[in-house]
């Protein structure tokens, strides 16, 4: 992709495809910490999600992402997670710890369940997994999202 002078993408105006990045990428962590939160059983992703939307007066792309995000982890986990364990089977995900395993959950939720090109997707997951779970869950990540965007592609 051809880049203008001030290194964003050519045709794009000047600081505006970082801002999506940016927003897009709290968007991620948004849906991240509900799910995550979600997984000690006081209170449902989604509700714990407007709670932090409503207290960080997020912009309206990472609250719409997060959104997307959490809606499609709950409506899909048990395929998320059958899915999880086709292609991991040493990995249960019942004994994954509960912040790989909402990791594991949030971005096949994006992966499968999104307009985001699942490269995109991909790179994003792995580098939330090695900053909140650190480089074993980054790689663990890297290989079943890139397995499951291959079978789901058929390539």
């Amino acid at each position: 992709m051809a880049s203008g002078p001030d290194g964003t993408a050519a045709g794009h105006p000047a600081g505006r495809p970082s801002d999506r990045v940016r927003s897009r990428r709290a968007g991620r962590r948004a849906a991240l910490a509900a799910v995550f939160e979600a997984e000690f059983g006081q209170r449902t992703a989604a509700a714990i999600l407007e709670r932090q939307l409503a207290e960080t007066e997020a912009d309206p792309g990472t609250a719409e992402l997060a959104r997307e995000l959490v809606a499609a982890v709950v409506e899909h986990r048990d395929t998320i997670d059958a899915r999880i364990e086709l292609v991991a089977p040493q990995y249960p995900v019942v004994q994954l710890a509960r912040m790989d395993r909402a990791l594991l959950r949030c971005a096949l939720g994006e992966v499968l369940h999104s307009p985001t090109p699942a490269r995109v997707a991909i790179a994003e997951w792995v580098e939330l997994a090695r900053t909140y779970s650190g480089d074993p869950m980054r790689r663990l990540m890297n290989g079943v999202l890139g397995r499951i965007a291959r079978d789901t592609n058929g390539g």
